[in-house]
């Protein structure tokens, strides 16, 4: 049986064996809350086998990503329904009294990473300006819930149009339920209409594409330093020029 490095950056590395997922994390606080949170949310997730130490094993989980970052959404739109009535349900439960580190003191964190993609020249000035202004309007007072805080698209897995499970929930605690519907339909706005059909509430699709522009900017510099490419091989950094 082959052991399958699944992904690899300065902070972990998730290797898989068989049907049988090992994440081992720098932090072992960080890997035993993941434990706590799965075995928490009203969701489908991977079943949790052990956790010892730094390490975290975690059965596989059903199906397939719902789609991938850069890439057209093959998925169906009653797949993206379905994701947005899961998504529901988790925003809908008792928040946990932690807040996201995703989003912790977001005016604070967009200003610092604006700054240094201004220093690094990583993208031009204008479009950093353009998009800082539309990110800032993101930062406002909300209702907070419980959110998974990397609602990525590759995280979440679909079989047809059922959601069978949903993975990475080291970043999940109190904060913007937005945040969340904005993080599963960054680079497929027109997947958002399913989604929120799904999620059964209207919602402010400005502060969405706030959240969109947000993302983008404070990300680029830990996917660089954690070897996810080059700027002209990162999807967020041709999202900010397209957008």
């Amino acid at each position: 049986m082959n052991v399958e490095v699944v992904l690899v950056n300065n902070e972990r590395v998730t290797l898989r064996i068989g049907d049988t997922f090992l994440k081992v994390d720098s932090d072992p606080r960080r890997i035993e809350f993941e434990s706590q949170m799965i075995k928490t949310v009203p969701v489908k997730t991977p079943e949790v086998l052990w956790l010892r130490g730094n390490v975290l094993a975690l059965g596989a989980v059903d199906g397939q990503p719902l789609g991938k970052l850069g890439e057209q959404a093959t998925s169906s739109s009653a797949a993206w329904e379905a994701t947005g009535a899961t998504i529901r349900r988790l925003h809908d439960s008792e928040a946990p009294s932690q807040l996201s580190k995703s989003i912790v003191e977001p005016g604070a964190r967009l200003e610092a990473e604006a700054g240094w993609l201004v220093e690094t020249n990583v993208l031009p000035r204008e479009v950093i300006s353009r998009h800082l202004s539309i990110a800032e309007l993101a930062i406002r007072p909300y209702e907070p819930a419980f959110i998974h805080g990397d609602l990525h698209i590759e995280h979440v897995f679909v079989e047809g149009a059922h959601v069978a499970g949903i993975i990475d929930w080291s970043e999940a605690g109190r904060g913007d339920p937005l945040y969340d519907l904005a993080t599963l339909t960054l680079g497929h706005p027109e997947r958002l209409d399913a989604v929120v059909s799904g999620y059964g509430s209207d919602v402010d699709r400005s502060v969405i594409a706030s959240w969109w522009s947000w993302r983008c900017l404070v990300v680029i510099r830990w996917l660089l330093e954690n070897g996810y490419g080059s700027p002209a091989e990162l999807p967020e950094v041709a999202l900010l020029h397209a957008r």
